[in-house]
């Protein structure tokens, strides 16, 4: 194909995967704190930083939105860069792990929705599925930087 070259698009994939990167770190940081809240009823030093137990879980929400809209554009800039460039998908062990980190961000956020007194599942479900997805997010850096190699002058 005689297109224009993907490499803006490439710029935009690489901020996006360090940022969702940067908000899984501060997932795990904010949801640690509110285990502690949760669990002990004491917040030792973030508390008059955060505004307490509600200024965490909101930043945890704020977190976690962030992630899945960085994720979900990250799927979108490797379909389209990915097709406009080779015409095709599929090219790589890439894509695989895209699509799983995608279907671990998507669940982790479902089950986040769902944790409540009355459903006693959705926070193991939660921490469980964040723990695979640190090794989803090892693999997808790990083939993604493979992929940039292809595209590096």
């Amino acid at each position: 194909m005689n297109l224009p070259s993907f490499l803006w698009l490439w710029k935009i994939a690489a901020w996006s995967m360090g940022l969702s990167l940067l908000a899984y770190l501060m997932l795990a940081i904010t949801g640690v704190l509110m285990f502690r809240a949760r669990t002990s009823q004491q917040f030792p030093f973030i508390s008059p930083f955060i505004g307490g137990n509600k200024g965490v879980r909101s930043l945890h929400y704020t977190m976690g939105i962030s992630m899945v809209s960085l994720v979900l554009l990250l799927l979108a800039i490797g379909i389209v860069g990915t097709f406009g460039h080779f015409g095709s998908l599929g090219h790589s062990s890439h894509l695989i792990a895209g699509l799983i980190v995608v279907a671990l961000v998507l669940l982790s956020a479902f089950s986040a929705t769902q944790i409540s007194a009355r459903r006693p599942w959705a926070r193991p479900l939660h921490i469980g599925v964040n723990i695979i997805l640190f090794i989803g997010f090892a693999w997808v850096s790990l083939t993604g930087w493979i992929v940039v190699q292809k595209y590096l002058p």
